[in-house]
């Protein structure tokens, strides 16, 4: 099974779309995202995060109802877990 895990931009490096990298942070853990397959992403917005990449842009209210539903099952647990 594939996890995609919402967090938020913190901050965003690099001018080149293709290496572009974003400080995320999923609730209080902060891991470097690449944000290649999301350009128009930036500082404040959310995103579905897939093995250290952003795959979509979602809104908040999306990005709190699949945390709440992660916190149901016990999965961020391990998402705090992974280096």
């Amino acid at each position: 099974m594939c996890l995609a895990v919402p967090g938020r931009i913190e901050s965003v490096e690099g001018e080149d779309a293709l290496e572009r990298l974003g400080s995320v942070d999923f609730g209080g853990v902060r891991r470097e995202v690449l944000l290649a397959f999301v350009p128009e992403a930036g500082p404040g917005d959310w995103v579905l995060v897939h093995v250290g990449i952003a795959i979509s842009r979602i809104d908040e209210r999306e990005a709190e109802r699949v945390l709440d539903e992660l916190a149901s099952i016990d999965a961020l647990e391990a998402v705090g877990e992974t280096p």
